[in-house]
């Protein structure tokens, strides 16, 4: 297949276009990946007052101010909050006594049911809709846990149905599904309606993420797909920082969400410009069906190409040697094993929880939202230059030691309140990020390269399975800031994320080096890869090429792909 692309162009116009359209379609991956953050966002909230109709956050008059001050007591949890945000004081009108005009000294606390928030940053979230504070915040990680829980079922479902059916049909599938769960979630009725929509959609990512960056990867020729498995990535970070941009208009989760989903009822075209995978269906012997696909990506091209380019391609496939994921925990094997799934678990959990704690910061939550996505531009852009110059784990090492010592060093700047320091805080929180997404854009790689290929796709395997630990212990630890209050809160998940990167990056430091070195292809050549006796790329003449591999629909060639 690689021979004809060759002849037809590797990465020519039809090819650039296709991709184009694949790309745009991750944008609503990037949308809905810390959708969670806009929609589960608790705004600053107290007791409403009882009797008081039409009471609000906001302070109005001097009789709604003297209200408060009888009913809602100071917080003292939490220096950064004013009000106590789950009780009341409950007194006797006739026997109250006050320690200044309107403070009652003599009065009893209890839990609230009734609750009024601020609307200086959203008018409404699903949180204060439905009044998911106090003793119920635990049901708010529950949700953002779920949806990585459908990421899982979903690689499996999707990635299983793109082999069976076609990339086309699971990624059009996908994409439909996506479009009605995401619209319909704006008439949740209850928490489970949504929680489980929230799951689905975390289901839908990855038959569009990963298919469809199969798709388009088994459209290109070999030596364009490091590029393009690159350039996907910044789609999915613009759709970060759209979601930013959407969310300061629209200030209401259900308007968000509309205006989110809407566009994507213009993927229904998609059925007549994308076309199926040529590869695939060679593998499935339609050889008619890829000639037709051949043909018109030659036209487009501007390309001549022979008339019997199929004849013996269905004879050419080799079988790949196979084994067990076990052999990786054998002797040799396990320390390096072991090594590669604290660095998956690590750095998706840091990735994610980065995502979610944006909006925690301090600062102006839309602006902190944006440059989380931001910053993960120029880091896509370092791994795209540098990887094929100075190594896969110096780049990734260096990386992910960086961007855990940024969130380590957040603890420092706690001392003192002053606003420079919380300033402080969100910088290092921001460079935290761009060194995880540099990270997380290099580890598929990297990781891939040390397998070897009897049981890399296992190896791959269990390398995902890790991160959607990972990325399920995530938004519990994000959102334990508000179980512990003041500005250690604050820093304390990122000070934990920290912690983890640093021992993770320092730890791959015991990895080999895989730039310019063949592929493995036994667990003999994977114990030998790194000693001085391992043939590199020079010593036989072949390119830096990563054979393609499968797991899951999972599937790279030179390329980065994101969970």
């Amino acid at each position: 297949m690689d021979n004809i692309l060759l002849k037809v162009g590797e990465f020519g116009l039809y090819q650039k276009c296709v991709f184009t359209l694949i790309c745009l379609s991750t944008l609503f991956c990037g949308l809905y990946e810390t959708m969670s953050v806009i929609f589960l966002n608790s705004p600053e909230h107290r007791c409403k007052i009882p009797g008081l109709e039409n009471d609000t956050y906001d302070i109005h008059s001097a009789y709604q101010q003297n209200l408060v001050n009888n009913y809602i007591p100071p917080s003292t949890d939490d220096d950064t909050l004013d009000y106590d945000q789950c009780h009341l004081y409950s007194f006797d009108n006739n026997n109250v006594k006050f320690d200044n005009p309107s403070r009652p000294i003599n009065a009893s606390l209890v839990k609230c049911h009734e609750w009024v928030y601020s609307d200086s940053v959203f008018k409404e979230t699903f949180t204060s809709k439905f009044n998911i504070v106090c003793n119920d915040t635990f049901l708010i990680p529950l949700v953002k846990s779920m949806y990585i829980v459908g990421k899982f079922v979903g690689a499996c479902v999707f990635g299983n149905l793109s082999d069976a059916i076609g990339r086309k049909i699971t990624f059009f599938v996908a994409i439909m599904m996506m479009f009605g769960l995401t619209f319909g979630m704006s008439w949740s009725s209850s928490y489970t309606m949504f929680a489980v929509i929230m799951t689905a959609i975390g289901a839908t990512t990855q038959g569009i993420f990963p298919v469809g960056f199969v798709l388009g990867l088994e459209l290109v020729g070999p030596s364009k797909r490091k590029y393009t498995g690159i350039v996907i990535e910044y789609f999915f970070s613009v759709g970060l920082m759209i979601l930013a941009g959407v969310s300061y208009l629209a200030r209401h989760w259900h308007y968000i969400n509309i205006v989110c989903s809407a566009p994507a009822v213009l993927y229904i075209f998609y059925w007549w410009f994308i076309p199926e995978s040529p590869r695939w269906l060679i593998n499935k012997h339609r050889y008619q069906d890829a000639d037709m696909v051949i043909k018109r990506m030659a036209k487009v091209n501007k390309r001549k190409i022979e008339s019997d380019l199929w004849e013996n391609e269905g004879e050419t496939k080799v079988s790949e040697p196979t084994g067990s994921v076990w052999q990786l925990f054998s002797s040799g094997m396990l320390l390096r094993t072991l090594v590669i799934l604290f660095n998956w678990f690590t750095v998706y959990m840091t990735y994610y929880g980065l995502t979610l704690i944006a909006g925690n910061l301090e600062g102006n939550f839309y602006v902190n939202m944006f440059v989380s996505g931001l910053v993960e531009i120029p880091a896509h852009t370092m791994v795209l230059l540098l990887i094929g110059r100075v190594g896969r784990k110096t780049v990734y090492s260096l990386s992910l030691t960086l961007g855990g010592c940024a969130c380590a060093s957040t603890i420092f700047p706690i001392a003192d309140s002053e606003i420079e320091n919380q300033t402080i805080i969100t910088t290092l929180a921001m460079i935290g990020k761009f060194g995880m997404s540099a990270a997380y854009s290099t580890l598929y790689l990297y990781s891939a390269e040390l397998f070897p290929t009897a049981i890399r796709n296992a190896g791959m395997g269990a390398c995902i399975c890790t991160a959607r630990i990972g990325g399920i212990v995530a938004p519990y630890i994000a959102d334990s800031a508000a179980l512990i209050g003041g500005m250690f809160g604050k820093v304390f998940p990122l000070g934990l994320f920290g912690v983890f990167s640093i021992i993770a990056g320092l730890s791959s430091l015991t990895l080999p080096e895989t730039l310019n070195k063949t592929l493995p292809e036994t667990m003999e050549d994977s114990k030998l890869l790194g000693k001085s006796t391992y043939m590199s790329l020079e010593d036989n003449g072949s390119k830096d090429k990563i054979p393609f591999y499968e797991n899951n629909g999972y599937l790279s060639e030179e390329g980065l792909t994101r969970l």
